[in-house]
């Protein structure tokens, strides 16, 4: 009777065992699972200015912090991975003007208190060395810098057509939808043409008194290359999407590009 005892119990201590292992076996596979069919993170890419003055005045510029902090942290906030790269590298020239008290906004003030945001700023990858591949879409914060330099830049030129090309996302603020000044299709015609489009309007340049100093006027260079361009009031929040282009007017539309950028995204 003891060896009876002793038998089954061993028996069931070894089936206590496989079903343990079995258990764990499952647990594993389903975690595996889990993580295997989860959404991977999207990816974006932005791309700031290194253009620091403003043509031959000997006043400074740069990107407007405010086209910047706005769509980080909107597309930040939601889990989207953001890298940030420039044609010169390291630290991109920030406006100074766009730091003054009077252009400060919830993002702007985030970012100003963001040590951590600040310091991959200050690390931007060179335009050169970063692949669309890697990437989900891309965004072009504005301020004036990119009028001299990532409007002619055929790094820049050719990213946007590869991202274009492979049906990513294409997203301009501001003054930077300037970026589509050179962009091209596969069959040669502006990127923009037939496209609806904005960008800072011709009466906005002229409010700041820069209209004789830019290279050109974004809003005159997308008509010109056939964009379908319109335009809200002044200094009010508008932007457009049309397929794979999202365009905002000025700094007030950052947050409706980033939040169309978003949606693209989802």
């Amino acid at each position: 009777m003891k060896k009876l005892i002793i038998s089954v119990f061993t028996i069931a201590l070894f089936a206590s065992c496989g079903n343990k292992k079995e258990n764990n076996k499952v647990e594993e596979q389903t975690a595996t699972k889990a993580v295997e069919e989860a959404p991977k993170a999207k990816k974006v890419l932005f791309v700031l200015t290194s253009h620091a003055e403003l043509g031959d005045t000997g006043v400074k510029t740069g990107f407007w912090v405010e086209e910047f902090a706005t769509p980080y942290y909107i597309l930040k906030d939601k889990g989207v991975e953001i890298t940030l790269a420039s044609p010169k590298g390291g630290q991109p020239p920030i406006d100074p003007k766009s730091e003054l008290a009077d252009f400060q906004t919830a993002s702007t003030k985030r970012f100003n208190a963001d040590k951590e945001t600040q310091a991959i700023l200050s690390k931007t990858l060179k335009l050169d060395a970063v692949n669309q591949a890697d990437y989900d879409a891309i965004f072009y914060p504005g301020g004036h810098g990119p009028l001299w330099d990532l409007a002619e830049s055929k790094t820049s030129i050719a990213l946007i057509e590869a991202f274009y090309t492979n049906n990513k996302p294409v997203a301009a603020v501001c003054h930077a939808p300037a970026v589509f000044k050179n962009t091209k299709n596969t069959d040669g015609t502006s990127l923009v043409s037939d496209k609806k489009v904005t960008g800072f309007t011709n009466t906005e340049e002229a409010a700041v008194q820069l209209t004789d100093v830019v290279p050109f006027l974004v809003e005159d260079m997308l008509k010109e290359n056939g964009g379908v361009y319109s335009k809200g009031e002044d200094w009010s929040p508008y932007a457009v999407e049309d397929g794979l282009l999202i365009t905002g007017q000025n700094p007030a539309s950052a947050e409706l590009v980033a939040e169309m950028l978003l949606k693209r995204l989802q």
